[in-house]
């Protein structure tokens, strides 16, 4: 397993001459990027065809003025502050700057080298700029707000131009719950290679801000098992305490049948929530959870689809706070208490008929466009996700089954298993088992076999009609 603690090696990159040329052809319209780490042509993908960033822009943005930060998160802010200061120190004796972004990709301070500082400011690389890949194409922090672990990204592998004398290595603080992106350390130097040891001065760094956030997500459940204790007592509802993405910690026997979890079993700890497998509540919660961060007295309520149930359900939603900090939202299934959440709110609209929709896989050094037609299922293993399709066996661009999920949710693809994402359009028979559970057959060439979860078995009936 490769240490995700360390950068990629320099001695085991492309030469500046062949990752230019591959620039030039891209830049050019051409897919074929041979000689490229398939990461950095996933972003490049993402430059040209959904951000449409000009690679031959000179400086990064002004960042726009609206700032919309919660408490939590200017803490992170401060505590990256005091680490960035500490890495300036290791990279003091290769002209290296620090820098720290929020998610946004606004950079929120510098640190380092005070010529590199002056040279940086030339292309905006300083406070108030911003550096997401949608505003300045691939770097290392709008590359690390795409990505999971630490960034490595060096001269010619820079999207704009103007950019490639510089190398860069970044790495993203992320919200343990939703996963989102919170701010990004990052190091630039100007013409000059990083060590191998520069991804462990990020890892290291961010390791105790993550710790931060892990704990404070722990206390939250705890404090959302409490307020579901509680308001069992008031409530003849069904009930369960959902966190800020919408994953389940507690759900009484009623609201376990209906979300497809265990009854009375408290996920306290972020790793081990319940996925609930309803876009519908997921949606909500998340709604939810932005209109309460700014609205502490805000309820609300909708209808959602439900396992074992053929008409949607109504359900209230009323947000848990703990000091000050928005922990989650208790779910009353059947109530209708509180301000109606606009349509919106839920899965993502589908888009309109006719227009394509593509997904990034990688084949070596190619990038493949595949329609959705071609993707028999997705199957993660870890944060990598790998795609059956009629091209065989390939690497997804997206990180995370959760993120694709999320994604194809509204395509005719569905969850069937923790680790499983299926076309329905392409299952040809279902086998069940001798203790009744449901395993899918692929209409591909190898009939691959996927196993459908306890939990997912009831929407898997309902979508093919079984």
């Amino acid at each position: 397993m490769r240490d995700v603690h360390r950068l990629e090696p320099t001695a085991a990159s492309p030469g500046r001459d062949s990752v230019f040329a591959a620039w030039e052809r891209f830049v050019q319209g051409e897919d074929h990027v041979r000689g490229v780490r398939p990461e950095v042509a996933i972003s490049w993908h993402r430059c040209r065809e959904q951000y449409r960033v000009d690679p031959h822009l000179s400086e990064a943005p002004v960042a726009t003025a609206r700032i919309d930060h919660t408490l939590e998160h200017d803490v992170v802010f401060t505590e990256l502050g005091g680490l960035a200061v500490s890495v300036a120190h290791e990279v003091a004796g290769l002209s290296g700057i620090v820098t720290v972004t929020d998610a946004t990709g606004r950079i929120l301070a510098a640190w380092g080298d005070q010529a590199t500082l002056g040279r940086a400011a030339e292309a905006n690389l300083a406070p108030w700029s911003c550096w997401s890949e949608c505003a300045a194409g691939t770097n290392g922090m709008g590359t690390a707000l795409e990505a999971h672990g630490p960034v490595l990204i060096r001269g010619a592998e820079h999207w704009c131009q103007a950019f490639h004398n510089w190398v860069c290595a970044g790495i993203a603080v992320r919200d343990v719950v939703t996963r989102d992106p919170i701010a990004v350390l990052n190091i630039s130097c100007w013409r000059t290679q990083l060590p191998e040891a520069a991804g462990g001065w990020l890892f290291n760094a961010v390791a105790t801000t993550q710790g931060t956030l892990k704990r404070r997500a722990r206390d939250s459940g705890a404090e959302l098992v409490a307020a579901f204790t509680q308001a069992r007592g008031r409530s003849g509802a069904a009930l369960a305490a959902v966190d800020t993405s919408g994953k389940v910690v507690i759900a009484d026997e009623r609201a376990s049948v209906l979300m497809g979890v265990p009854a009375y079993t408290p996920a306290v700890d972020p790793a081990v929530r319940w996925k609930s497998g309803l876009p519908d509540l997921i949606g909500a919660a998340r709604y939810a959870s932005k209109v309460a961060a700014h609205n502490p007295d805000w309820v609300g309520s909708t209808q959602i689809f439900t396992h074992l149930a053929e008409e949607p359900t109504p359900i209230s939603i009323r947000p848990v706070f703990s000091a000050g900090h928005l922990a989650g939202n208790l779910i009353s299934l059947g109530a209708t208490e509180g301000a109606q959440l606009p349509q919106q709110a839920g899965p993502a609209p589908v888009p309109p008929r006719g227009q394509p929709r593509r997904l990034v896989a990688v084949r070596e050094d190619r990038m493949v466009l595949l329609r959705l037609a071609e993707v028999y299922f997705a199957e993660s293993d870890g944060n990598d996700v790998w795609l059956s399709t009629e091209q065989g066996r390939l690497h997804a661009a997206c990180q995370g089954l959760d993120k694709l999920d999320g994604e194809l949710a509204d395509a005719g693809f569905l969850r069937v298993h923790r680790r499983y994402l299926v076309n329905l359009s392409h299952v040809r028979e279902i086998e069940r088992g001798a203790k009744g559970e449901l395993v899918l057959v692929m209409g591909n060439q190898t009939t691959d076999m996927v196993p459908v979860s306890r939990r997912n078995a009831p929407a898997v009936r309902r979508a093919l009609g079984i």
